[in-house]
């Protein structure tokens, strides 16, 4: 027997909370700004949102097992700074692309060797993590950007196109496929989420916990690579401050798409709304004038309304499991 759709039934679609604010924030912003609906500024919304979304991957695999990973920013903004050295000091591109990527690999499996065997919780390895990556993007550089990306096999993947469509665009829309695939379809995304429901169970069921953890870690690490590289290849350079705005950014956008902060439930496609959301907050405050000040106060907002939300929803869903 079919369900009869009605708006309690929509309501319970995984993630269409996400989409309902996307779609009305949009045409909010659409109303008291006409310009916003052109297809050139919609295109620079979505492709500001580019390294948002990678990290929000990233950040859905690691919240749903019942982590979170600080050092998103930082992973970026250090193999930005790596690629950028490597062009610059005349190595090819594929093996700077290649060393950049295992760089981040690198990197994550620091993060999941912290946790899992030295045992520090999620969020002071990665914070430690993301403040000794900081600090040495700071001593390399001294505070001054690296110019000079210039070489066309790398500026392509920031700034070329494919008939209308921005590179950058169509690299993420590759990185979801493939991260929707792992998170759903795969025992690494079915572990993670078990892991974050009960770590203990999970456990005596058979999986590896760690290594799924370091696993996790090292994918994490893997995506903010390349969310490195296609910003050093859009802005022909690398700047000590690259990525530090994009773990508030992509924690927001991930809790708002329904990943839960006590672990246990993702929702990948969300985090693609989730992602464009911040961006087209940010986008239509500027094209409203409002102070750039604000705009981290509305995604501070969004935020705070998405952690309660979140728990209200769990708690709502623990009374109804404990009813019945």
């Amino acid at each position: 027997m079919k369900k009869k759709l009605s708006l309690n039934n929509i309501l319970k679609i995984n993630g269409i909370g996400i989409v309902i604010v996307y779609i009305a924030v949009f045409v909010a912003l659409g109303i008291l700004c006409p310009t916003f609906f052109t297809l050139t500024n919609i295109l620079i919304g979505i492709r500001q949102a580019v390294f948002v979304a990678i990290c929000s991957f990233a950040m859905t695999f690691v919240i749903s097992m019942g982590g979170i990973d600080l050092s998103v920013g930082s992973i970026a903004g250090f193999c930005a700074m790596m690629a950028a050295t490597m062009i610059t000091k005349g190595v090819n591109v594929p093996l700077t692309i290649l060393a950049t990527i295992l760089m981040g690999a690198f990197i994550g499996a620091v993060n999941g060797l912290l946790v899992t065997k030295l045992h520090i919780a999620y969020f002071i390895a990665t914070l430690g993590v993301s403040e000794v990556l900081r600090g040495l993007i700071y001593v390399y550089t001294k505070g001054v950007p690296i110019y000079g990306v210039r070489d066309p096999q790398i500026t392509w993947l920031g700034q070329g196109y494919v008939g209308v469509m921005p590179v950058p665009i169509i690299l993420t829309a590759l990185l979801f496929c493939l991260s929707y695939y792992l998170f759903y379809k795969t025992k690494l995304g079915r572990y993670a989420v078990s892991i974050g429901s009960n770590e203990e169970a999970a456990h005596l069921v058979g999986i590896n916990v760690d290594r799924t953890k370091i696993m996790v870690m090292m994918y994490s690490g893997i995506l903010c690579a390349i969310a490195g590289i296609i910003l050093c290849a859009r802005n022909e350079a690398a700047t000590p401050e690259a990525g530090s705005s994009y773990v508030n950014n992509a924690i927001a956008a991930t809790v708002i798409a329904g990943t839960s902060m006590s672990g246990g439930k993702g929702n990948m496609t969300g985090a693609v709304f989730g992602a464009v959301l911040m961006t087209t907050i940010s986008n239509g405050l500027s094209m409203l004038n409002v102070s750039t000040y604000w705009h981290q106060v509305v995604i501070g907002a969004f935020i705070l309304f998405a952690v309660a939300f979140d728990y209200f929803a769990t708690t709502r869903d623990s009374r109804k499991d404990s009813l019945k």
